[in-house]
């Protein structure tokens, strides 16, 4: 299998807000570099970088002018004499204000984000629109005919929407994959979110179309970030009623209670007949992992991908979250060595 990284993401690691304190980012370069160290040492296939695409690849799945917020955030944020990252300061809750695009930055960031867990630092835009070529790389690497394609995207993208950033993501990669399988004339494109958070971002973006499908396996929102989005409810609105699935998962769920999940997921995928298929691959459902409750095994994940493998489709893998940096190469080469019937 292909995989496609981007040694730009090395250009990101900030500060976030957790736990009531300022520390640095659990989504760190380390992430990247473990995974695509396992994908050299399994010679799971050649490792490329990313092609260059030009900033309307990124609008569609979001806005323009969120395109424009990134682009232009740094600069505006260091004019006013500071130099360390960007956090948001307010945010426009119920019952104030959100048709109205604030002129100054400090604004600005609480316009375009949904936490402070998504800084803003002099090179972000760089990794974040290399994180999201290397996507659309491997969208073109699945549309020339590969069955399967891993794009080591970072920073991740599923948090992130339409018109917002948060949870260590800006542009949304596998949503932009997806968009770009469309454009090269898929009918039908499908997003598999196996992340143990809710892909909110994703959900955000196709929520009423009929011409992509989400679903999503994850922590119960009730008690897991990002608390406000993926409860079963949540199937779409509009065109895309009944093209929204989500599975919220309680504290604990092993192997056996999510491949039930996967099971019926998979019912709902099959049904669907995408010609693509998009996993979000987070594999922070691993047990210990620092800020999720998932219990499963390494030797789950190779289950994991012997269960994508049998849906038959076109599959390009997208990076998303797990934080058990010694641990994160191993699970997600695992997926993908399952895949690819290469392991059991």
């Amino acid at each position: 299998m292909l995989t496609v990284f981007s040694e730009a993401h090395r250009l990101h690691y900030g500060i976030e807000l957790k736990d009531g304190l300022i520390a640095r980012s659990f989504e760190n370069p380390q992430r990247a570099e473990t995974v695509l160290a396992r994908v050299r040492a399994t010679g799971l296939g050649d490792v490329i970088g990313e092609r260059q695409y030009d900033r309307s690849h990124y609008v569609g799945a979001h806005s323009d002018r969120y395109v424009r917020f990134l682009e232009t955030a740094w600069d505006e944020w260091s004019a006013t004499g500071r130099t360390h990252d960007a956090l948001p300061l307010v945010w426009p809750v119920r019952n104030l204000r959100d048709d109205i695009e604030p002129a100054f930055i400090d604004g600005k960031l609480g316009y375009y984000a949904m936490d402070a867990g998504s800084p803003i630092a002099a090179h972000t835009w760089e990794a974040v629109r290399a994180s999201a070529n290397v996507a659309l790389t491997g969208m073109d690497v699945i549309s020339a005919g590969a069955r399967g394609a891993f794009a080591l995207c970072r920073p991740p993208g599923h948090h992130a929407a339409h018109e917002y950033m948060g949870g260590y993501c800006y542009l949304n990669n596998a949503a932009i994959a997806a968009q770009r399988g469309l454009m090269q004339g898929a009918e039908r494109v499908a997003v598999l979110d196996v992340d143990f958070h809710h892909g909110n971002g994703t959900q955000d973006i196709f929520y009423d179309r009929a011409d992509a499908m989400f679903v999503s396996l994850h922590g119960d929102p009730s008690v897991s970030f990002p608390y406000f989005s993926g409860f079963a409810d949540e199937q779409g609105s509009g065109d895309g009623l009944g093209f929204n699935a989500n599975y919220p998962l309680p504290k604990g769920t092993d192997w056996l209670r999510y491949r039930d999940a996967l099971a019926d997921a998979g019912r709902r995928l099959a049904a669907y007949a995408p010609d693509v298929l998009v996993v979000s691959l987070g594999v922070d459902t691993f047990e210990g992992d620092p800020i999720s409750h998932f219990a499963l095994t390494t030797g789950d994940f190779v289950r994991l991908g012997e269960a994508i493998a049998v849906l038959g489709m076109p599959t390009l893998f997208v990076m998303e979250g797990g934080y058990m940096v010694d641990e994160i190469g191993t699970n997600a080469v695992n997926v993908l060595m399952g895949f690819e019937g290469r392991v059991g």
